[in-house]
């Protein structure tokens, strides 16, 4: 059974999740359109969004994001289409985590995807909710149900507003491999063996073998699939291209020997594809003419000094987490850094999953329960919804050309979204982590960016479309009454040599040139007397 969540609770009850799937009819209602606003929307009409998985977490992003559909999205697009899928720890546990299996393979079916923040419960909350066990977190079985490459970890930037870096940031994180697939055991003394076994049958190796010595010891076991290594580097090269930035790759391969082939791979699609064209458009002044590798600790020390910004990095799975990290507080806050995973379904096509780079906030929902006022910057949240939307939109109009209108519609939409949300903080009108004390809460900040969202759009439509111009008769022109048209025919006449009404452009050439307004080449002008 797919688990459609869209319960009562996605309208701001909180108090029962349910698993009951949303039942709507599309509404069909078209946008208006001209010349001038073919790619916006009306106050009063709606269009359907393309289809998109829409995850739900919990707390204080929950709250928000159920306040900024309602109030930023619902009044202008028809959202049945969604799939609504609830990961609380609630639904997961009343489904058995049969929630989060069939959210990952309505990813893998529509390929775009937005995600809230989620909860991975610890053996407190465990008790606290009253789960029957503490569920891990979902994002491994989305990293390997999609096909994970990497997940891009940037900058957001508002014009105007001084935040951390000065330029973007780009950070590609290997999405799998390494520490977070670990299997573990505790051992004692004694002599531990990791064996590889080939699945062609042929005879076992030894990768390695070790005398354990001490009475406790923990044995971890982890490997680096790196297959989807061409996949990264070929995403990665092509978005520094896009923002004009300047990349680097970071491993730690002078001491992990086995790291040197992320290097090695990364480079030779660099040298072979990349290279000529970020000579060409001066990218690589930085880094001396050529891709460079930078060790992690080498990085990490550059991440705090290269506040310019104007870069990207690649790395390995867990190196490109701490780093991203690292980024968030020299760029302000996680709230300023996206969170995207990038995998591949089995044709080839992209899934795109965003989310924001931070939590629940739990902190603010707490406040939020005791009735306080609380004040949530959803600038990274939003920026997730855009891409997803917008990734939703393109996925449809590749499948379908037919759909350019409301691919048009909704990539206008999102970019006025954006335009509204930014110039909201540039308006000093923004959420106190940005304004101070004297800021907005979140459901006034929620309010203002609705109204001026609301404003920029019907700025955009006309009502009628306006008409297609063209030159008035002449006889509509002031002094037209005083033109001899008998004279006028005896001159056309004169150079209409066949009769045929038309003039060729010889004839047009000496017509210009006896009436001495044929137009004359520039002359050098004269170099000055000094």
């Amino acid at each position: 059974m797919a688990f459609r969540m869209v319960s009562s609770r996605f309208a701001g009850n909180f108090s029962k999740r349910t698993s009951l799937a949303l039942k709507a009819n599309i509404n069909n209602n078209s946008w208006q359109s001209s010349l001038r606003y073919a790619s916006t929307v009306t106050p009063d009409g709606k269009t359907v969004a393309p289809s998109m998985v829409y995850i739900a977490g919990e707390e204080m992003t929950h709250y928000t994001m159920n306040i900024v559909v309602d109030q930023w999205v619902k009044p202008y697009f028809d959202t049945s289409k969604w799939e609504h899928y609830d990961l609380s720890c609630k639904a997961r546990d009343e489904s058995n985590d049969q929630v989060l299996t069939d959210a990952v393979d309505a990813g893998k079916r529509i390929g775009a995807i937005f995600k809230e923040p989620t909860i991975t419960p610890n053996t407190e909350q465990v008790k606290e909710m009253g789960l029957s066990k503490a569920f891990g977190s979902p994002n491994g079985a989305m990293r390997r149900g999609w096909n994970g490459i990497t997940i891009s970890r940037d900058t957001i930037h508002i014009e105007g507003i001084e935040l951390g870096y000065e330029k973007p940031v780009l950070f590609e994180r290997h999405a799998v491999g390494g520490e977070y697939g670990a299997g573990w055991s505790k051992v004692g003394k004694g002599t531990l063996i990791t064996n590889y076994i080939p699945a062609d049958g042929s005879a076992p190796t030894i990768v390695d073998k070790r005398d354990l010595t001490d009475d406790h010891n923990v044995a971890v076991i982890y490997h680096n699939p790196y297959d989807n290594i061409p996949d990264l580097a070929h995403y990665f090269f092509k978005r520094c291209l896009e923002a004009k930035v300047t990349p680097y790759i970071v491993t730690k391969k002078t001491v992990f020997k086995w790291q040197e082939g992320f290097w090695q791979v990364m480079k030779e699609v660099f040298d072979s594809e990349y290279k000529e064209e970020f000579l060409n458009a001066g990218l690589l002044e930085r880094s001396g003419g050529d891709l460079q590798h930078l060790i992690s600790d080498a990085a990490t020390m550059q991440l705090i000094r290269w506040t310019e910004g104007g870069f990207g990095m690649a790395a390995h799975n867990y190196d490109g987490d701490m780093l991203t990290d690292q980024i968030a507080q020299v760029h302000r806050s996680p709230g300023f850094i996206t969170s995207n995973l990038i995998g591949k379904d089995d044709e080839g096509r992209m899934i795109k999953e965003y989310e924001a780079s931070h939590g629940t906030v739990t902190d603010l929902w707490h406040d939020h329960l005791a009735g306080k006022e609380t004040s949530l910057n959803p600038l990274g949240l939003i920026e997730a919804l855009i891409g997803a939307m917008n990734h939703a939109a393109a996925l449809e109009y590749k499948a379908d050309p037919s759909a350019k209108e409301t691919h048009d519609k909704v990539l206008n939409f999102t970019k006025t979204l954006r335009l509204a949300l930014h110039n909201t903080f540039r308006y000093g009108q923004g959420t106190r982590d940005m304004s101070g004390p004297t800021g907005y809460t979140t459901e006034q900040f929620v309010d203002k960016v609705a109204w001026r969202l609301g404003r920029y759009l019907e700025d955009q439509v006309e009502v009628n479309a306006p008409p297609e111009l063209a030159e008035p008769d002449l006889s509509y022109r002031r002094n037209f009454d005083n033109v001899d048209m008998a004279k006028l025919h005896t001159m056309f006449d004169k150079y209409d040599q066949d009769g045929s009404g038309k003039v060729d452009f010889k004839d047009f050439s000496k017509m210009l040139v006896k009436m001495g307004i044929a137009p004359t080449k520039e002359s050098t002008p004269k170099e000055a007397d000094v």
